[in-house]
C-alpha cells in the first residue's frame, strides 16, 4: 500500500465525503502532513489538514492531543475565528485514529487566506513574531500549566541537558574530545549557570506556563490580506515550563546576526537592534501578564536557550552526530561554536539588553 492509500484511507476515518484531492503538504520535518479536500453531496467544500504523527518525536501521542485539544478548546472562547487551530474529530469522536500500521492521525480545519513564512525579512516580521507568541502566553496565562503533559520530557531543562553532556564527554564514543577541548572548557566553565531558571521554577519564584517551545516565524500564519498575525500553529511542543524559553529562543534564532552553522565567528553577535524590535513586541502583550521576576528572567532566557542549544550541539558531535542531521563534517561542532559565540556577546551586553527590557512598560 502506497503512502498516498494509506492517507486516503485515515482521512475517511474524518469525514466521509469524496475526497477530491489529497497531495503532501507543506515543508515539516517531523510529522507527514497532507492537504485533503472533501466535496459533500451537495457540492461543498472541505479543506482539511492531515497529519502522521512522529511517534519518534512524540513518544506519547494520546498525551500530546490531548494537550492540543485542551489548548485550543480554551483559545477558542477568546479569539477570533481561526485565530487558532481547530482540532477536526474523527467520525466516532475521537482526536486522533490509529491505523493498521499503527500510525497516528490528527486532522486539523484548514486556515484559507493565510501564509506562514520561512524567514525573517525585516524588522516588522520580527515585531510580528514576538507580538503573537507575546499574544499566545497572555491568552493563556490564566490555563492551568500543571494539566499539561511533557511531550518531550526535559525538552528545556538546561542541567538535564549538561548532564547528557557529561555522559558523552565521559564515553566518548568517536575519539573526538581530544580536538574540542576549548568547547569543553567553555560548557563546564558555564555549567554553574545551568539550573538559573529551572530552580526559579521549582522555588516558585517565577511560575509555570504554558509556553509553545518552537518559537520560529514559520509557526506563526499571517493573514494574507492585513498582514497582522491570524494564528500560531505547530503546538506538538505546547509544555509547562518558563515564558523566559520562548522569548529566549526567538531570540537565539532572530537576532544573531549570522547563520546557525557560520564559520566564521566574527560575523557572529547579537544585534541589539533585532532584541528591541522582538521584545518590544512580545512585551506589549506580555506585560500585562508576567510578574517582575519573569520579566526579570527574560535576558537569561535568550542566553540559557542559546548556551542549551550549544551544548546539544556539542553533545552530538561527540555521540557521533546521532540526533542533529548534518550536510558536512563538522557540521554540529560549527554549529555549536556558532552559539557559543552568540553567548559569549550576549554576556558581553547584558546590561545594555537587561536596561531595553526594563525601559518598556
Amino acid at each position: 500500500m502506497t503512502d498516498r492509500e494509506i492517507a486516503i484511507r485515515a482521512a475517511k476515518q474524518f469525514n466521509s465525503d469524496e475526497i477530491t484531492y489529497i497531495e503532501p503538504y507543506g515543508s515539516g520535518h517531523i510529522n507527514s502532513t497532507w492537504l485533503a479536500v472533501h466535496k459533500s453531496a451537495d457540492g461543498k467544500e472541505v479543506k482539511n489538514l492531515m497529519q502522521k504523527i512522529s511517534t519518534v518525536a512524540f513518544k506519547k501521542p494520546d498525551e500530546l492531543m490531548q494537550n492540543i485539544v485542551g489548548v485550543t478548546e480554551f483559545l477558542r472562547d477568546k479569539v477570533e475565528e481561526d485565530g487558532t487551530l481547530t482540532v477536526v474529530p474523527t467520525l466516532d469522536g475521537k482526536s486522533y485514529y490509529v491505523d493498521e500500521f499503527d500510525n497516528y492521525w490528527r486532522v486539523y480545519k484548514f486556515i484559507d487566506n493565510a501564509t506562514a513564512y520561512q524567514q525573517i525579512e525585516n524588522d516588522d516580521d520580527f515585531y510580528t513574531c514576538g507580538l503573537a507568541f507575546g499574544e499566545f502566553q497572555q491568552t493563556l496565562a490564566e490555563y492551568p500549566a500543571e494539566k499539561l503533559f511533557e511531550t518531550i520530557p526535559n525538552f528545556h531543562n538546561t542541567p538535564s541537558r549538561f548532564a547528557d553532556f557529561k555522559k558523552a564527554l565521559a564515553e566518548d564514543k568517536m575519539g573526538r574530545a581530544k580536538d574540542v577541548q576549548p568547547e569543553i572548557d567553555f560548557v563546564l566553565a558555564h555549567e554553574c549557570k545551568a539550573d538559573a531558571i529551572t530552580s526559579k521554577l521549582e522555588s516558585g519564584e517565577i511560575p509555570y506556563r504554558v509556553t509553545h517551545n518552537d518559537t520560529k516565524l514559520n509557526n506563526i500564519l499571517i493573514d494574507d490580506a492585513t498582514g497582522k498575525a491570524k494564528c500560531v500553529i505547530d503546538l506538538d511542543t505546547v509544555m509547562p515550563g518558563a515564558a523566559a524559553y520562548d522569548f529566549g529562543d526567538s531570540i537565539r534564532f532572530g537576532a544573531s546576526t549570522g547563520a546557525e552553522d557560520e564559520t566564521d565567528l566574527s560575523k557572529i553577535s547579537v544585534d541589539v537592534h533585532l532584541f528591541e524590535v522582538f521584545a518590544k513586541g512580545y512585551l506589549s502583550t506580555a506585560n500585562k501578564f508576567l510578574t517582575p521576576a519573569e520579566k526579570d528572567s527574560l535576558v537569561t532566557g535568550a542566553y540559557l536557550m542559546t548556551l542549551e542549544c550549544g551544548v546539544r550541539f556539542l553533545t552530538d558531535y561527540l555521540n557521533g552526530d546521532v540526533y542533529f542531521k548534518i550536510h558536512r563534517e563538522h557540521h554540529n561542532l560549527d554549529r555549536c561554536r556558532t552559539q557559543f559565540k552568540l553567548v559569549s556577546d550576549m554576556e558581553a551586553k547584558e546590561a545594555e539588553l537587561r536596561a531595553i527590557v526594563n525601559s518598556i512598560k
